[in-house]
């Protein structure tokens, strides 16, 4: 990474960072849920969308905290 991506990523970050975080928290998880789902409404099934790799993280999140914190239904 260079320096000016570094610097770019570091202005950035502030307002990214109250968006997405690792959830620890059912509240962390519930408002993840509900970005998702709005992302998946905005992106669908577009993979050259803007987007589609935000929604892939955001995912990747939300069924980390599935795994470690929701119950499986039988």
């Amino acid at each position: 990474m260079s320096a000016a991506q570094l610097e770019t990523l570091t202005r950035n970050w502030a307002p990214i960072s109250t968006l997405i975080c690792l959830p620890r928290s059912d509240a962390d998880y519930t408002r993840l849920v509900a970005l998702l789902d709005e992302i998946t409404d905005e992106v669908g099934e577009d993979e050259n969308h803007p987007l589609a790799s935000f929604m892939d993280v955001l995912g990747t999140l939300v069924v980390g905290y599935e795994t470690d914190h929701v119950p499986e239904l039988v």
